[in-house]
């Protein structure tokens, strides 16, 4: 199934952010979010459920790597909604 791609502000405000600040990350999460549009379940993705976080309104929140076996590597955390053919962009940040 194809997804279409909503953004929170703030993993907006990160994108563009990443653009001017850091260029070649921002090129990995372009990558990223084109193959969360076409195949979530891309193995390098590694999506999977994230455990100590909810989405807004209660939503199960899910992982996607931007990148892996990196220091602090950047993750995608998003959620389905507001509807089946949508998934909500929530952050793009570095793995704690």
């Amino acid at each position: 199934m194809q997804y279409k791609l909503l953004f929170s502000k703030e993993a907006k405000e990160k994108l563009k952010w990443l653009k001017t600040k850091d260029p070649k990350k921002y090129k990995k999460v372009l990558k990223t979010l084109g193959l969360m549009e076409t195949n979530l379940s891309h193995p390098s993705l590694q999506t999977h459920k994230y455990e100590s976080l909810s989405g807004p309104e209660g939503q199960e929140v899910f992982e996607a790597y931007v990148e892996n076996n990196t220091p602090s590597a950047w993750r995608i955390f998003w959620y389905y909604g507001p509807d089946q053919s949508f998934i909500t962009v929530w952050a793009i940040a570095p793995h704690p």
